[in-house]
């Protein structure tokens, strides 16, 4: 608002000065059309409600350009009225809004550290994660592993190291940078809850994505702001609430989390799905008055929640991860409504891995065909054989 009261007033005071005419209406109309932006306050993050932006501020526009034409006080100024211009302001105010109105989630926030795409652009992290819609992400220990998932059809790969006890903390970057320069898909590496110095190591590496895993936790009260970074998040939930705290972090994926214990059991992540389905079906069929006390109901902000309403669903991609080790737990994840799938390390001790982890991204990719998705769990028993659970 204060940038557009001072074009506005550039305007005014040029009008005294003997300024060309063209400067004088091209600085009145700039100022309008940013302080009607202003009054309306941040649209929200959707593209079908960008062009009600655009249908507003361009005839206001129109407006003022009308105004100055044909204003009898003017009169002395029409001669000097150049149509070029009037197209050509025209034209880069609509640029300007076109591009405004194309920044998507971006605009769902109202502060300006969030909203300038210049310092987050945001909109292009949660762009870049769209790629990874539809596929299968594998958790590998080694260069080895991570040839066999790109091979098999991966999308992606999270590098991690084998701990049975302890605390899990930043893998050996020297390791990141070996799989990097030798597969050529996404690279994902974790940092600790909270610890964003090695969120800064692993962007500094080169890593596609940083996951914030909740394996292990630096700091129990804060998570990371992953606005701060130009390298995109992943995040894990067990419920829409924590879901949408992430988003609003900056993460630009999500991921459903199930078992972390590595047995094999898909049923926490499968009621943790539901669960969070369940919440934003619940959501979509609430009257607008109402999306306030649910918004503080689960603890999210109301301008996420509002746009996850109007969506119909998360605003940013979620996985499924936990429990899944054959092609048919896969498919069921893609059947319940995920945008695909995160299987553990534990699915490269069978005794075929590339055979293993080919099903699962055949199931993935064709989780609606059940003919598919028999012939990928064919002749699979024996190489999960040491992944069953075993009750305690």
């Amino acid at each position: 608002m204060d940038r557009s009261v001072r074009h506005l007033m550039r305007g005014v005071k040029l009008s005294d000065e003997g300024t060309p005419y063209e400067e004088k209406l091209f600085w009145c109309t700039i100022s309008l059309s940013t302080m009607t932006l202003a009054i309306r306050g941040p649209t929200r993050a959707n593209k079908t409600r960008a062009p009600s932006t655009l249908n507003k501020v361009l005839p206001f526009s129109f407006y003022i350009f009308f105004f100055f034409f044909f204003s009898p006080a003017l009169s002395n100024l029409r001669p000097r009225f150049s149509f070029a211009f009037l197209i050509s302001s025209l034209s880069q105010i609509h640029k300007r809004l076109a591009a405004m109105a194309e920044e998507g989630v971006v605009t769902v926030y109202g502060s300006g550290a969030i909203a300038d795409p210049a310092k987050t652009s945001f909109s292009i992290k949660a762009g870049m994660a769209q790629m990874l819609r539809g596929g299968a992400i594998f958790e590998v220990m080694n260069l080895d592993q991570a040839k066999i998932a790109e091979e098999a059809g991966a999308c992606a790969v999270i590098v991690s190291e084998s701990i049975s006890k302890g605390i899990s903390r930043l893998i050996d970057p020297a390791v990141i940078k070996e799989i990097k320069r030798r597969v050529s898909i996404p690279v994902i590496a974790r940092a600790r809850v909270g610890h964003f110095v090695e969120a800064q190591i692993l962007e500094a590496v080169g890593v596609d994505y940083i996951d914030e895993s909740e394996l292990s936790v630096a700091d129990e009260d804060n998570f990371i702001n992953k606005h701060n970074f130009r390298t995109p998040f992943v995040c894990g939930c067990r419920d829409l609430g924590e879901a949408l705290r992430r988003v609003r972090e900056g993460a630009v994926m999500i991921r459903i989390q199930g078992d972390l214990s590595g047995s094999g059991n898909v049923a926490e992540t499968v009621r943790n799905v539901r669960k969070v389905m369940g919440d934003i079906r619940v959501l979509t069929n609430m009257d607008d008055d109402e999306v306030f006390a649910f918004s503080k109901k689960i603890g999210a902000a109301y301008d996420v929640v509002a746009q996850t309403k109007e969506m119909a669903r998360l605003p940013v991609l979620h996985f499924a991860a936990g429990g899944i080790v054959t092609p048919a737990d896969a498919a069921l994840m893609m059947q319940l409504g995920c945008d695909g799938v995160l299987v553990g390390s534990k699915i490269f001790g069978s005794a075929d891995p590339y055979k293993r982890v080919r099903a699962i991204v055949q199931a993935v990719r064709h989780y609606n065909d059940a003919q598919v998705l028999a012939e990928s769990c064919s002749e699979l028993d024996v190489a999960v054989a040491d992944l069953r659970i075993v009750e305690e």
